[in-house]
């Protein structure tokens, strides 16, 4: 099992680079009042057919030929309800895949957010190929961060240069703070 939520999210994004995504949408939703912590990562990637999406959630099935069992979605799954949450995958063959899962927010059981941050780094930084669009949103506030529209304004410097990997690495850990107060998720 992972240690924190930010890596199930880490690994179902790299499924959508593997699904060869152009866009990666991530939302980290906190909604203290309702009690509730939603993740959704939805990619435009090639998909799954049904008989992919009916066995996805099994620990021994995977597309990947490098190893024999595919253990992220089937965590990711087993945090949520442990945390009295939910959890859907929903996938059409040449239009991506849409992953949510919510947890309550105050269970013993779930899991931290952990480096959320960080894991939207090393996506970034890691992927310069993939569009990324990341939403947190902690109760009434929210900041996003979108790869096009940085793209557009660096015109044509990559995005991990090390000067711009640098000021995305600030950008998402001031802007999180900014938004939650330095909450511990």
């Amino acid at each position: 099992m992972m240690t924190e939520i930010s890596l199930n999210i880490l690994d179902v994004a790299e499924n959508s680079t593997r699904a060869k995504a152009s866009l990666v949408e991530i939302s980290v939703l906190v909604d203290t009042r309702a009690d509730r912590l939603t993740i959704i990562i939805k990619d435009d990637g090639c998909g799954m057919t049904e008989e992919q999406l009916r066995q996805v959630e099994d620990p021994f099935f995977t597309t990947r030929t490098t190893r024999k069992v595919g253990l992220g979605v089937p965590f990711f799954k087993m945090a949520a309800l442990s945390a009295d949450g939910d959890f859907c995958i929903d996938s059409k063959v040449g239009e991506g895949t849409r992953v949510q899962a919510e947890f309550r927010l105050d269970h013993i059981d779930r899991m931290p957010l952990g480096d959320i941050s960080g894991t939207i780094y090393t996506l970034i930084h890691f992927h310069p190929e993939v569009d990324f669009c990341y939403t947190y949103r902690y109760d009434d506030r929210e900041f996003v961060l979108d790869t096009r529209q940085m793209k557009d304004i660096l015109g044509g410097i990559p995005l991990d240069t090390p000067e711009v990997a640098e000021y995305i690495r600030e950008y998402l850990t001031e802007n999180k703070v900014d938004v939650d107060g330095g909450a511990i998720i």
